[in-house]
């Protein structure tokens, strides 16, 4: 496979967007927001008030030390990014040192997505690089974390690594749950190749990869461990999410009642099974010998729509799915430029809860509601158009590396 540019080039690209990144987000790493600067400035970050909630500072070990009396809950993420979060606060002493540290570790792995994408689909990688919301999500929380395991599993995936690719969407499963989704339309394209021993040594390097990571913490801190999974449940609709505006709009109340958490936690989980199925059937209709692992990025996209939460930083997920599986600039352009505005509405309307000034809450009503329709129009865009082909990589001597679908795509059917 050719290329038009270096990995230098495109490393050299990434570096500058994470530089703007640090630029934008300067104002809060002191750690001191009581003036309002992280709604006003729009430069807020998880990472900085993490440091104290999830309580770093001394030497407490996630899941196995309990979270002080008194002082709220704590260990609420996966055991690979509390983990992470513990090794960078062992290098800092401060706020702004953690979140300096952090900005290494996320550094690492947005670089390894980068060289990743740029093996697997070459000039597509410029989705990821020069993305404007990595400027703004790369350094909001640990997402890029498991956006590089399951980016580089796509890429393991590709090269036919099948137990390799397992254990990167294990690993990333470890640290946010997403790239476990993944493990389904790869599967499904072995099984679909007639391979399907493939498959079945991917499931279970996922499964054992993942198992591996929490069955200590599952045994020895049990409660702990849980938490992750407890908070999330009795967790309710975020304000990012389609289920927080139609509960705004029908009861009129701004924060929806706990009342409907356990059936959005239900209906979240039927709507997003529907929607997967049924777009699956209309693209194998159309496009009977699509390739599989494509039907990633439909499924990402609908589970961020039907999921009661959608974090701000969730955005990362898609950016190297509009390399892979829709490089349509038009539409990447469409939804980056929503997701900025569901950030800029979102913490300048915050500024007005907190009487600092900022946008009324019916700019994020529609900032969320144009996003959710551009992504709608992806995943229709993926379903009619014919499923695009990844530049093949120059073959080894001795080895057949294929990096295009799974098999030749057959026509559409009328």
């Amino acid at each position: 496979m050719k290329r038009p540019f270096g990995l230098g080039l495109v490393l050299a690209l990434l570096a500058g967007n994470l530089a703007l990144g640090i630029a934008l987000k300067s104002p809060c790493l002191a750690g001191d927001w009581s003036d309002g600067r992280q709604y006003q400035r729009l430069c807020y970050t998880d990472i900085v008030p993490l440091y104290g909630t999830e309580h770093l500072e001394g030497s407490r070990l996630p899941f196995l030390d309990p979270c002080p009396a008194g002082n709220g809950e704590c260990d609420e993420y996966p055991v690979l990014t509390m983990w992470v979060m513990r090794a960078a606060a062992w290098a800092a002493s401060s706020a702004s040192g953690f979140f300096f540290a952090n900005f290494v570790i996320l550094a690492v792995a947005a670089f390894a997505v980068a060289v990743a994408l740029y093996l697997a689909a070459g000039r597509r990688v410029l989705f990821f690089v020069l993305a404007p919301t990595l400027v703004i999500y790369a350094t909001v929380n640990w997402d890029l974390v498991a956006v590089a395991f399951a980016t580089v599993a796509t890429l393991l995936y590709l090269r036919k690594r099948e137990a390799w690719s397992g254990a990167m969407l294990g690993l990333g499963a470890a640290a946010k749950m997403y790239p476990a989704i993944l493990a389904v339309p790869f599967v499904l394209g072995r099984f679909h190749e007639r391979k399907p021993d493939r498959g079945i040594y991917l499931a279970w390097a996922a499964a054992g990869t993942w198992l591996v990571l929490n069955l200590p913490f599952a045994l020895a801190a049990r409660l702990g461990w849980l938490e992750f999974f407890t908070f999330n449940s009795r967790r309710g609709a975020d304000w990012d999410s389609l289920w927080f505006v139609g509960c705004k709009l029908t009861t009129g109340d701004m924060w929806c009642p706990d009342k409907f958490t356990k059936w959005f936690n239900v209906a979240s989980l039927v709507l997003f099974a529907v929607l997967a199925w049924l777009t699956w059937k209309l693209h194998d209709r159309r496009w009977p010998g699509f390739p599989r692992w494509t039907f990633g990025f439909p499924m990402l996209v609908l589970f961020l729509l039907a999921n009661k939460v959608y974090s701000p930083q969730y955005g990362l997920w898609l950016l190297p799915w509009f390399a892979l599986a829709l490089p349509d600039w038009r539409l990447f352009a469409a939804f980056e430029a929503a997701d900025v505005a569901v950030f800029v509405t979102r913490f300048s309307f915050f500024g007005t809860l907190t009487g600092v000034g900022g946008l009324p809450f019916w700019t994020f009503e529609v900032a969320i509601l144009v996003r959710a329709v551009i992504l709608l129009t992806c995943v229709v865009a993926w379903v009619v158009r014919r499923p695009v082909e990844l530049p093949r990589p120059e073959p080894e001597p001795g080895a057949e590396h294929e990096l295009g679908p799974d098999q030749p795509v057959a026509e559409p059917v009328a």
